[in-house]
């Protein structure tokens, strides 16, 4: 029935001046199925970032058995808001760029879009490519020597020469792969993941040979053990907040759905297989290391530089980086490419503005945000507190208020109007997204205030539950444009 709407409504729409991009996507139009979802994040899964992430789990004093129940919890939380904020593009083929107008107004998705699509996007792409450029380092000193010795004390704000010709090498690349189109991605996709696979694991044996087998893995205990459930909580919340950009814009790529139970089957199928080889491979490399060489490793690209075999260490950091390319080019370049063109039309293409967050995202310094486990949780608190508002709100409105029903023509409007709402802002949607920002945000300057600090270690679930509660209670109040 909704397919035969849009169908009908097409052309209406084109006329209006929305590109392909933006346009919901006709029945023809829907080409993805189980399968494509089932492999979507697989070979992404297993990029540094997340490796150094539950690196951090460790240093913070969870024990074996702890981190890997905390790396499978996230990954149920994940795919179920994977599916939940991804129904409704799955049902009505909109990108995530237009189904923001539904809840915040035709002007005030405006905000919502450029924090998902330009500030999260920059900053998640300087990052990966700043430890994805570190881990490039290990391979080139292999083969150059005194490779890492080069430009001697001579930095750019604490990047080093050998740091930025690294940088400038996987810039490029990423670049060039986002730039090759949906093609290009998706037959980097389909193989990537295979690839990454075979030698995660291999590293993986190697860990566990090196550790004695998988028995001291299992019972490997930090130095400085945690036995808080906050702890675990926070660490928990850290890691989904590492995949809290794909669950905001989910819609991006499920509105190519053929139907709605392609999106419900393959995601969670796809993604809570990935993490279970995610969860072993992590312990297996962080604490067998560990357990090896009597030291706390925090950037799993120092764990492999353990490895003697230079081939070994060659193909495994190469593999590591095409899982963190994937993340990068999929779930950052892509969607900030989607939203600025949404946002700026005749200012951008989805290419062009996917190399200005290249660009932006090396500006920003993101080597300041990787260097310890502390930048690096208040990294994930920031985004978990934007992430998690936009979220609740979304399905707040579509479940709750909306009863799962859309109407596209409140969306999809001519030039000059303003849609359902009055000056095309929402303004319970906009008061309340500010309001479950600043809350968890908040405490990660007042320390001294406990609510608050507690609400920032669990920024994305606190940002997510108290916008969720306060749109559901006020959403009702929302007055529509009665122009």
């Amino acid at each position: 029935m909704e397919e035969a709407k849009i169908e009908k409504a097409y052309d209406k729409y084109k006329s209006y001046g929305y590109s392909d991009d933006l346009l919901p996507k006709k029945p023809s139009q829907r080409d993805w199925g189980i399968s494509n979802y089932t492999t979507l994040w697989m070979g992404a899964v297993h990029n540094i970032m997340s490796y150094m992430t539950v690196a951090g789990f460790f240093i913070l004093g969870l024990n074996t058995k702890q981190v890997l129940l905390a790396v499978m919890l996230s990954a149920v939380i994940v795919s179920t808001f994977y599916v939940l904020n991804g129904y409704s593009a799955s049902k009505y083929g909109l990108p995530f760029a237009m189904l923001l107008r539904d809840t915040f107004g035709v002007k005030g998705a405006i905000i919502p879009a450029l924090c998902r699509g330009l500030i999260a996007g920059l900053v998640f792409f300087g990052t990966t490519t700043v430890v994805g450029a570190e881990s490039l380092n290990v391979i080139f000193a292999r083969f150059i020597p005194n490779y890492m010795s080069l430009g001697g004390d001579f930095n750019i704000f604490g990047l080093t020469v050998p740091t930025m010709i690294s940088y400038a090498i996987l810039w490029t690349i990423t670049v060039l792969l986002f730039l090759g189109g949906m093609n290009v991605l998706g037959k980097f996709g389909s193989w990537s993941s295979p690839v990454v696979y075979v030698f995660i694991i291999g590293a993986a044996v190697w860990a566990i040979n090196m550790a004695g087998g998988f028995g001291p893995i299992l019972s490997y205990v930090p130095k400085d053990p945690s036995s808080s459930p906050l702890v675990f909580i926070a660490c928990v919340s850290a890691l989904v907040s590492n995949w809290a950009g794909p669950v905001v814009n989910m819609a991006d790529f499920t509105h190519r759905a053929k139907s709605p139970r392609d999106v419900i089957i393959g995601l969670p199928l796809g993604f809570i297989f990935s993490y279970i080889l995610f969860a072993i491979t992590c312990v297996a490399l962080i604490a067998g290391t560990e357990i090896a060489f009597g030291e706390p490793i925090f950037n799993i690209v120092h764990a492999l530089d353990k490895i003697e075999n230079t081939f070994s260490v060659v193909v495994l950091i190469l593999a590591l980086n095409v899982g963190a390319t994937a993340f990068v080019v999929f779930a950052n370049l892509l969607p900030s490419g989607l939203q600025m063109t949404s946002l700026f039309p005749k200012r951008f293409t989805v290419k062009s503005a996917g190399i200005l967050t290249a660009i932006v995202g090396t500006l920003i310094l993101p080597w300041k945000l990787v260097s310890s486990t502390t930048t690096l949780f208040f990294f994930y608190s920031f985004i978990g507190s934007i992430f998690g508002p936009i979220a609740g709100i979304m399905l707040s409105s579509f479940y709750i208020h909306r009863k799962r029903k859309l109407n596209l023509d409140n969306i999809y409007v001519p030039q000059g109007s303003y849609g359902e709402y009055k000056n095309g802002y929402n303004p319970i949607a906009m008061g309340v997204l500010a309001v479950s920002f600043i809350l968890p945000m908040s405490g990660a300057f007042l320390k001294n205030v406990p609510l608050l600090a507690k609400m920032n270690d669990f920024a994305f679930f606190s940002g997510l539950i108290v916008s969720f509660i306060l749109y559901t209670i006020f959403g009702k109040y929302s007055k529509p444009n009665n122009q």
